[in-house]
């Protein structure tokens, strides 16, 4: 019983942090490159390439938020960092690059 219930607490814990971590700007950033793999915009290579870079961004929410506090240079790299992968996103798209 304590197994199950400190189980379904970890699996709980766990669909929370993804959730806070996937927000706003991140929720649309990923909703862009699946677009582009669906419409053959994106290759393989650069799907994965451009989900790896989401992953820092959401890896570097995380470390910000783990002492408790996110501070203002903190959250300025964050949107930096987001908007370097959305110009990303944009280049990759319209490269006259598909999957095809």
């Amino acid at each position: 019983m304590k197994t199950k219930l400190l189980f379904s607490a970890i699996i709980l814990a766990l669909a929370v942090n993804t959730a806070e971590a996937q927000t706003g700007k991140q929720v649309r950033q990923h909703k862009r490159i699946k677009q582009g793999v669906k419409s053959g915009e994106l290759t393989k290579a650069e799907a994965i390439n451009l989900r790896k870079g989401q992953q820092e961004i959401r890896q570097d929410k995380r470390e910000a938020r783990a002492d408790g506090v996110v501070t203002t240079e903190e959250k300025k790299e964050i949107r930096q960092d987001q908007r370097q992968e959305s110009r990303k996103i944009y280049r990759k798209k319209n490269n006259r690059r598909t999957r095809n």
